[in-house]
Order: C-alpha cells, then sequence, then structure tokens
C-alpha cells in the first residue's frame, strides 16, 4: 500500500535569488509514502492521515527557507520519516516558475528514503 499527495501546493520563500526569498513562489510536492502495516478496519487511526501529512509538509516548507530544492526535498523527507514512521518515503518537488532560457515547464528533485 502507499499513500500518496499529487501536486501539493504550498507557497514558500525557496531559491538562489534574492528576489525569490523575498517575493516567495508556489512549490508543488509529490509526496509517497510506504506505511509499515495496513489498516485492519476502516478506522483513519490505523493509516496515515493524508491530511496531518500535507500540514507536515506546509510546516517543514514554512520553517526557514533553503536555497535549494535539493536541501528543500531533504527536510520534507526526514520529518515525514521521523514524524509518521513509514517503511519508505519519497518527495519530489517541483518549481514551476522557474526562469530559466530557454524557458522550461518547471524544475524538480526526488529525494527517497528507506
Amino acid at each position: 500500500m502507499i499513500v500518496e499527495l499529487r501536486g501539493l501546493e504550498v507557497f514558500g520563500y525557496h531559491g538562489v535569488e534574492e528576489g525569490e526569498r523575498r517575493d516567495g513562489q508556489t512549490f508543488l510536492f509529490d509526496v509517497s509514502l510506504w506505511p509499515a502495516g495496513e489498516p485492519t478496519s476502516d478506522d483513519i487511526a490505523e493509516t496515515l492521515d493524508y491530511r496531518a501529512v500535507a500540514a507536515c509538509v506546509r510546516e517543514v516548507s514554512d520553517h526557514a527557507p533553503v536555497q535549494l530544492l535539493e536541501t528543500l526535498a531533504a527536510a520534507v523527507a526526514d520529518e515525514l520519516l521521523a514524524s509518521f514512521r513509514p517503511e519508505r518515503v519519497r518527495v519530489r518537488v517541483r518549481k514551476p516558475n522557474v526562469q530559466l532560457d530557454p524557458p522550461v515547464e518547471y524544475s524538480a528533485v526526488t529525494v527517497e528514503r528507506p
């Protein structure tokens, strides 16, 4: 079983450029967690509550601005592991408003932890 959130939008103040850290921008998170076990009933307490997962991602992003997507993705992955104790976690962070020449749709980094 895998619990997934795709395209979780979080506004943050991350980036190498000073204007990115000053003005902020939207980041998109794709999160996958492999729970340690499967629920034995229809009780939310027996699984990973994706509302809590989304709140955790936002809290990590809000905590402190970073320059690199790599740093942000790793911090989110580490906190999800510590908070929810899954067997495995994968975090992909996309930056859709990246300004490059030639233009790109987005830049992204994926971090996976066993």
